[in-house]
């Protein structure tokens, strides 16, 4: 529900906001009532402008990377979906994918939609290129795909979105390396790990460091310890580096950058995606300007 309304916040503040303002300016029957209504609007247009042409220059202006090569951090990618260790089923058409969405409404006695049940599933899936593979997380991402089915059924109608295996697909946000050669321990770190573990059992610890056998670790007993913690600690951290490493993308923690996924067609005539994405947000913040400047009126 949350990512819902977030992915349409931009329209409900552009369109929702602007129709409430004209209400207003209707109710009042005033002309410094339609000159604020109309500044107000000017102003809710303008905000809509600045925050798409934010997201075409955080688009525009990140390079496409390999994922064997990519920087941690912000960037995009481009690959094949594949699904993940867990076959992922459809909610509506029962279907294997990748991700889905789905939607049911009903129609009332007015002949009017109404939405009785929605949600997307959140589970991971796999993006790969000729270079490796990442593990895509779809929380609170910006989606749009091709693959869009509607049926009715009586009074009902059902409306289901989904992405499917090998789709050709545009991601962008924030890419992180876990384990192997990325991992962000260090070797103090694993020398505080064993040590903790090692003082949960006094006795053991007792066993096998206090030589004069007075119940307790003097500073030499204690050294002969850490000297072994670090020992410890050593064959822990080559072993965590030779595990394969794993690359993630997930949410970048500014908002108005949040991670979005593409599909477009494999026709070879078809925009490359990030042309065909930067393009909607280059005429949504062209129609805010066209909105504002309408907005403003005469001086006079």
């Amino acid at each position: 529900m949350l990512t819902t309304l977030r992915r349409e916040y931009a329209q409900f503040v552009t369109s929702g906001g602007q129709l409430i303002l004209l209400l207003v300016g209707i109710k009042l029957e005033s002309r410094i009532g339609w000159l604020w209504c109309l500044g107000c609007m000017s102003a809710v247009s303008l905000f809509a402008w600045y925050s798409a042409l934010h997201r075409l220059r955080a688009i525009s202006g990140t390079p496409t990377s390999r994922i064997a090569s990519a920087a941690q951090g912000y960037v995009e990618l481009t690959g094949r979906g594949r699904p993940g260790p867990i076959p992922l089923i459809s909610k509506l058409r029962v279907l294997p994918c990748l991700w889905y969405r789905w939607k049911v409404e009903q129609r009332n006695s007015k002949n009017q939609w109404s939405t009785l049940d929605k949600g997307e599933s959140s589970d991971y899936f796999v993006l790969r290129d000729n270079s490796g593979e990442c593990v895509v997380d779809p929380g609170q991402a910006e989606i749009i795909t091709k693959h869009r089915d509607e049926w009715s059924d009586g009074s009902y109608r059902y409306t289901e979105w989904k992405l499917i295996r090998d789709d050709l697909l545009y991601v962008i946000g924030e890419f992180k390396t876990i384990g192997g050669s990325g991992t962000p321990l260090t070797h103090d770190d694993f020398v505080k790990q064993v040590l903790a573990e090692w003082k949960m059992d006094n006795a053991d610890l007792l066993k096998r460091f206090d030589l004069d056998n007075n119940g307790e670790l003097d500073m030499r007993e204690w050294m002969l310890a850490r000297s072994a913690a670090k020992r410890e600690a050593e064959k822990r951290l080559d072993q965590a580096r030779s595990e394969p490493d794993t690359n993630f993308m997930l949410k970048p923690n500014a908002s108005l950058t949040r991670a979005a996924r593409i599909t477009w067609s494999r026709n070879a005539s078809s925009p490359p995606p990030r042309s065909r994405y930067s393009r909607g947000f280059r005429h949504r913040a062209i129609w805010c300007v066209a909105r504002c400047t309408r907005h403003r009126g005469p001086s006079s």
